[in-house]
């Protein structure tokens, strides 16, 4: 996993990202080349610079890059606002509209409800120039306890 964190990243989160990246280099995160940006209090940005390999067919991003990126950046901010338990996605909603080529992908997700067992959280995943490119929400359930 690659770390790349901005200075409104607490210590707490980057000792967290560095356990994470003790088991992501070897997982599809690690493969896809994301990195995360910033990491902070129901908050995170993730990004992507966008390879050949991620292309679908037509020669645009493949959804399932996006779909990646969205439900990885939600499960991130779910998991650090949990750190002592794991947090599994139990719903993904997407939604896809306008096409990127190339350049880096941004990814921001945020929490918009917790619960004890369930975490809400929507995510943008925009263009460098900030045009959103594909948007989604997620929920987690909080596992243990």
């Amino acid at each position: 996993m690659n770390i790349n964190l901005g200075a409104d990243s607490s210590e707490q989160a980057k000792e967290m990202i560095e356990k994470w990246a003790a088991a992501a280099d070897q997982s599809f995160w690690g493969f896809l080349g994301a990195e995360i940006k910033t990491l902070r209090d129901g908050y995170t940005e993730v990004y992507l610079d966008i390879k050949p390999h991620h292309m679908n067919l037509i020669g645009i991003l493949h959804g399932g890059v996006y779909a990646t990126l969205i439900d990885s950046a939600m499960g991130m901010v779910a998991m650090a606002a949990r750190p002592e338990n794991a947090a599994v996605t139990t719903n993904l909603n997407l939604n896809y509209v306008s096409p990127i080529k190339e350049g880096r992908l941004i990814v921001s997700a945020e929490i918009v409800h917790q619960s004890r067992k369930m975490i809400s959280t929507q995510a943008y995943a925009k263009n460098e120039q900030g045009e959103l490119c594909a948007f989604g929400s997620g929920t987690f359930r909080i596992l243990g306890d």
